[in-house]
C-alpha cells in the first residue's frame, strides 16, 4: 500500500515564546512537553510549522544568552522532551524550527569564561579592544560597543555586556557554529531561525551600511547553508534582519532561504490604522521580484505582523478587532510563509516593556485553568472573551477567522506560490493584486474601510466568480466587484 501524500501546506508558522506557552508540569512555566501537549490546537489552526524562542540553557528568562548550544534548558525540560516534541510534530506533518543565537554567547559562557585568559584559545573567539580602538564607540543597536571584563579588557558586546560576540574571523568559532546546527539537525529539527543575522559583522554603528561587513556577513552565512545542507539538503534558514528598506534585505536571499520582511509588517500595520492603502501591492510586485532576482527565480518571503520584540498588534491597532480582522487578512494572503506570534489569533494585547509582549497564553475564559503558564501575571486588560476556550465556541471569533484564512492558503496555491502582480485601483481604500503559479490565478482584493466599496475589474483581469470571501455580501455583477467594510474577497 503506497504512503499516504502529506496534507497541501498552508506554508504558515507559528512562533512561541516557550515559556508563555502551555506548562506540563504545573511549576508556572511553559514547557516542550506542554507544546507537545498542545500540538492538535497548533494543528488545528491549520500552520505548516513553529518557531520555538531558544531552549537552549541560559542565565535569562528570554534565552537569547545561551551557556551550552548542545543542551536544554532544564526549565523547559530534557532533550528526550524535545525529540518527542519533534517525532509528536513530524506525526502530524508540523516543522519545527529552532532559534539559533550565534551571533554572541552569554558572558557565563565556558567558552568566554576561558576567554577571560589571554593565553586560552578560547581568548581569540571574542572580540577584544586594540591599541587605538574608541572604546566610546556606540554599537550598531545604539548602545555601547565594548564593555569592560574581569580581566580588565575591553569586549564587542552589540547589545549588552552580558552578550560576548563571537569573532567569526575565527574559523574554529565558525567550525563550532556549524556542529551546533547540524547537532540539532540530527536530533530531527527542520531548519532555524537565526537571531541577529545582519549582526555577525555589523557590530558598530559605522558598519549600519558598510558593504564590507554586508559582504562578510553574506559569506559567512553562505558558508553556514553549505554546512548544514550537507547534513540535511532540505534544511531551511530564515534570517532576521531588522531592516526597513526592502532594498536591505534582498541581498540575504540565496545565502538564507528567507528573512523575515520588517518592512511589510510595518506596511499592514500602518496601513490597516489609516484604512488606506500605502503602496502596499507595487511594492511587494518591487520586493519580490528582487528576490527573485537574487535566489535564481524562486520567493520565499517570510511576512509577518509581529514578533516577540514588537508590541502587539491588537495593541497597535488600539483594540480594534475590526482592523485585527483585516491585518490576518492582509498577512496570510500573501505569499510565501507567513508567521504567526502566539496568541495573535486570539487578540491578545501587549506593550513594552519586552515582558509584557511575552505574556502567558490566555487558554480559559475564567483565565486560570490546567496547564496555564503563570511565569508573569497579566498586564493587558484582555476580556474572558480573549480566550481559545471562547473563541473555539463562536464560529465568528478571530481564531475561526485566522483558520479559514490559513485554510484558503491550503486550497488555492497561487496564495502561497504565487507572482503577485500588482492590480491598480483609483480607490485609495480598496489593495488589489493578482497571484499566479503553475496551478492556479486569483486575483485578491481587500476593502480597507468602513464604507463599502466597489471595483471596476480592469478589462484585461478576466473573473469568473467570487472564490472566497472573509465575510458575507461580496458581490460580483457586470464586472464589478462590491465589498462590505473590511472584507476580503479571492476571485478565481
Amino acid at each position: 500500500m503506497a504512503a499516504s501524500a502529506a496534507p497541501a501546506a498552508s506554508g504558515v508558522y507559528y512562533e512561541i515564546f516557550v515559556r508563555a506557552f502551555y506548562d506540563s508540569n504545573g511549576d508556572g512555566i511553559g514547557d516542550l512537553k506542554g507544546i507537545t501537549q498542545k500540538l492538535d490546537y497548533i494543528k488545528s489552526l491549520g500552520v505548516s510549522g513553529i518557531w520555538l524562542t531558544p531552549i537552549n540553557p541560559s542565565p535569562s528568562y528570554h534565552g537569547y544568552d545561551i551557556t551550552d548550544y548542545e543542551g536544554i534548558n532544564p526549565q523547559f525540560g530534557t532533550l528526550q522532551d524535545f525529540r518527542q516534541l519533534l517525532d509528536e510534530a513530524h506525526k502530524r506533518h508540523i516543522q519545527v524550527l529552532m532559534d539559533m543565537v550565534i551571533n554572541h554567547t552569554s558572558d557565563q559562557h565556558p567558552w568566554f569564561k576561558a576567554a577571560l585568559n589571554p593565553k586560552d584559545p578560547h581568548h581569540d573567539w571574542y572580540v577584544w579592544a586594540k591599541p587605538g580602538s574608541d572604546l566610546g564607540a556606540i554599537s550598531a543597536t545604539g548602545g555601547p560597543a565594548w564593555h569592560r571584563a574581569p580581566n580588565g579588557q575591553y569586549y564587542v558586546g552589540v547589545f549588552t555586556g552580558a552578550m560576548p560576540d563571537l569573532n567569526y574571523d575565527n574559523p574554529a568559532v565558525r567550525k563550532a557554529m556549524i556542529d551546533v546546527g547540524a547537532f540539532w539537525l540530527r536530533q530531527g529539527v527542520d531548519g532555524f531561525r537565526l537571531d541577529a543575522a545582519q549582526h555577525i559583522y555589523d557590530d558598530l554603528r559605522t558598519d549600519v551600511d558598510s558593504p564590507i561587513a554586508l559582504q562578510k556577513n553574506l559569506a559567512w552565512w553562505s558558508e553556514y547553508h553549505r554546512g548544514l545542507e550537507a547534513v540535511d539538503p532540505k534544511v531551511w534558514l530564515v534570517g532576521e534582519v531588522a531592516r526597513q528598506n526592502p532594498d536591505d534585505l534582498t541581498p540575504y536571499m540565496g545565502a538564507l532561504n528567507t528573512v523575515f520582511n520588517f518592512p511589510v509588517a510595518t506596511q499592514l500595520i500602518d496601513s490597516v490604522k489609516q484604512e488606506r492603502n500605502l503602496g502596499i501591492g507595487r511594492g511587494l510586485q518591487y520586493t519580490y521580484a528582487a528576490y527573485r532576482a537574487h535566489d535564481g527565480g524562486q520567493l520565499d518571503d517570510a511576512p509577518f505582523l509581529t514578533n516577540h520584540d514588537q508590541e502587539r498588534v491588537m495593541s497597535q491597532l488600539d483594540g480594534n478587532m475590526a482592523h485585527m480582522r483585516l491585518a490576518a487578512a492582509l498577512l496570510l494572503t500573501l505569499p510565501g510563509h507567513p508567521f504567526i506570534y502566539y496568541g495573535e489569533e486570539l487578540g491578545m494585547q501587549g506593550t513594552k516593556p519586552d515582558e509584557d509582549i511575552r505574556e502567558p497564553m490566555r487558554w480559559y475564559r475564567k483565565g486560570d485553568g490546567p496547564g496555564l503558564a503563570h511565569w508573569k501575571d497579566w498586564s493587558s486588560k484582555d476580556g474572558a472573551d480573549i480566550s481559545v476556550e471562547a473563541e473555539q465556541a463562536d464560529p465568528t471569533s478571530l481564531l475561526n477567522l485566522y483558520r479559514k484564512l490559513i485554510g484558503w492558503r491550503e486550497q488555492v496555491s497561487a496564495l502561497r506560490d504565487g507572482v503577485l502582480h500588482d492590480v491598480p485601483a483609483d480607490d485609495p481604500h480598496l489593495l488589489a493584486y493578482m497571484l499566479q503559479d503553475a496551478q492556479s490565478r486569483v486575483l485578491v482584493v481587500h476593502n480597507l474601510s468602513r464604507e463599502t466599496r466597489s471595483l471596476p475589474l480592469p478589462a484585461d483581469v478576466r473573473v469568473a466568480n467570487v472564490l472566497l470571501q472573509s465575510t458575507p455580501g461580496i458581490t460580483l455583477t457586470s464586472g464589478r466587484l462590491s465589498l462590505p467594510p473590511y472584507a476580503t474577497a479571492i476571485l478565481q
